[in-house]
């Protein structure tokens, strides 16, 4: 069969980005696009070199050979394309991460933006915290994400800059049969002799699990050991389910089956969420994304601590640095 005319570069992007993924999933997270689509494009890329690109089970997925020696001739088109739009004077799509799928602080600050700047391109990454993002955001593969600034270390921060965006109100996530789920709210002071999960032992939330220790301090909450690292939402739901443990998160936390999701108070544990960039990068799209913050924010109140609510003072200290 001879090879096509012309390509759709986006097929070669559906096809690097499963490449690097392994996992059609996580992929079309990735490019922010659904999953059946993205199963379209390669399919379609395929038919048109005329050869098969992965192989598919129901356990994994893996290049074939052919991929293989095809993927580095496809990253080099890519990348080929988008020094050609620079040059040409259009920007390259700016990457922000939204930490994971359904959390909705992020997710409303890139709708925004993607309003006020409709002619640049924003695409959504998935890193699953600030501190798994912040090496790729400092090695340029990705250029913003959002979290708990305060929680990053030293050496991290110091090559990022940092907008505050949220105190964001903390909750927990209870099996619907725990003697706490029947509140409407949950006193921290109810969570006392409780062992809580807040991420320990995952290498890209370390801040999370800060945030959570200092919480649960003098408190009598226990912080739960590390569990199997559970990459997507049907392999943390498993595991949380076998462990049966309250779940630490935010109020905005996206709903899990068999749960319920009750908010946190006396006090309020605050959640800090800064928007964050690599220092020195420019792209007219950071711009949108930073004042989409902000717009928000104050249309939300976003950074208006609640009476009495609580934070750590290094956290108070990043988050008034406006």
């Amino acid at each position: 069969m001879p090879a096509p005319a012309h390509l759709d570069p986006r097929l070669l992007r559906a096809f690097v980005t499963v490449a690097e993924e392994l996992h059609f999933t996580r992929a079309a997270a990735r490019l922010y696009v659904a999953q059946q689509a993205l199963s379209r494009d390669v399919r379609r890329l395929e038919r048109e070199l005329g050869c098969e690109l992965f192989v598919r089970t129901t356990r994994q997925v893996t290049p074939t050979a052919d991929g293989e020696r095809l993927l580095p001739y496809a990253r080099a088109v890519l990348q080929a394309q988008d020094d050609l739009l620079a040059a040409a004077g259009r920007a390259r799509p700016l990457l922000v991460d939204l930490n994971a799928p359904g959390l909705a602080t992020p997710r409303r600050v890139l709708h925004r933006a993607r309003e006020l700047a409709p002619a640049h391109e924003l695409m959504a990454r998935y890193e699953s915290g600030l501190t798994g993002a912040a090496g790729e955001l400092l090695a340029g593969r990705l250029d913003a994400s959002f979290g708990r600034f305060a929680g990053l270390a030293p050496a991290l921060r110091t090559g990022l800059d940092q907008q505050p965006v949220r105190h964001e109100p903390m909750a927990v996530v209870l099996p619907e049969d725990h003697p706490l789920a029947a509140l409407a709210e949950v006193p921290l002071a109810a969570l006392a002799g409780e062992t809580v999960y807040a991420g320990a032992g995952n290498p890209r939330t370390p801040e999370w699990t800060d945030l959570a220790r200092s919480l649960f301090e003098g408190r009598g909450i226990t912080l739960a050991p590390p569990a199997p690292l559970a990459v997507g939402e049907e392999e943390f739901r498993r595991i949380m389910a076998r462990t049966r443990h309250p779940i630490l998160a935010v109020v905005d936390f996206p709903p899990l089956p068999s749960t319920v999701l009750r908010p946190l108070v006396d006090p309020v544990p605050l959640s800090p969420v800064s928007l964050v960039w690599r220092k020195g990068l420019m792209h007219p799209a950071l711009d949108a994304l930073r004042r989409a913050a902000a717009v928000v924010a104050a249309e939300e109140g976003w950074l208006r601590p609640p009476d009495g609510g609580w934070l750590p003072e290094r956290d108070i200290v990043v988050m008034a640095a406006r």
